[in-house]
């Protein structure tokens, strides 16, 4: 359900073409969000990331949503109702693979809207996400730590 991308092909799992890709979208757009709950990817007594999610899972917060599909998830994000606090009031009842599935069947345009309806600001040395303003962060990185690499790098980022 993703768009094109060069690791999907090479892992092969990449939908052939645009029509496939679509088909996978629109089914997974139909299943319940309730379904990742009752059926975890990986089984709960192998896996203890899996076993942190399920037990650390609030239902009460989930509950606004839990009747929902990926897709009516996707149009209850985008009205009028998804505003910051409910937000933050439902985001302890969301599992990483209903934010993933979701953000699937989303387009650029859908995400960026929906991101603008929150703010998460960070401070360290630097502060980001306060409203009206353009922010970035440079982690300059290079696989053999070369500095011209490195160097390559930040001014690629701040161009």
């Amino acid at each position: 359900a993703s768009p094109a991308r060069s690791g999907d092909f090479l892992a092969g799992v990449a939908a052939s073409n645009d029509g496939e890709r679509v088909a996978a979208q629109m089914a997974l757009a139909d299943i319940p969000l309730k379904h990742f709950l009752d059926e975890a990817l990986i089984p709960y007594e192998d896996d203890e990331v899996t076993r942190l999610i399920i037990d650390t899972h609030q239902r009460d917060a989930f509950a606004p949503v839990s009747h929902l599909t990926v897709g009516g998830f996707r149009d209850w994000l985008l009205g009028d109702a998804a505003d910051e606090a409910s937000l933050r009031a439902l985001a302890p009842g969301l599992t990483p693979e209903m934010a993933a599935a979701v953000s699937k069947i989303m387009r650029v345009q859908d995400l960026v809207l929906v991101a603008q309806k929150i703010r998460v600001v960070t401070r360290f040395r630097n502060t980001l996400g306060l409203r009206g303003r353009l922010s970035t962060r440079l982690q300059p990185n290079h696989p053999t730590d070369d500095p011209a690499g490195i160097a390559a790098s930040i001014l690629d980022g701040l161009l």
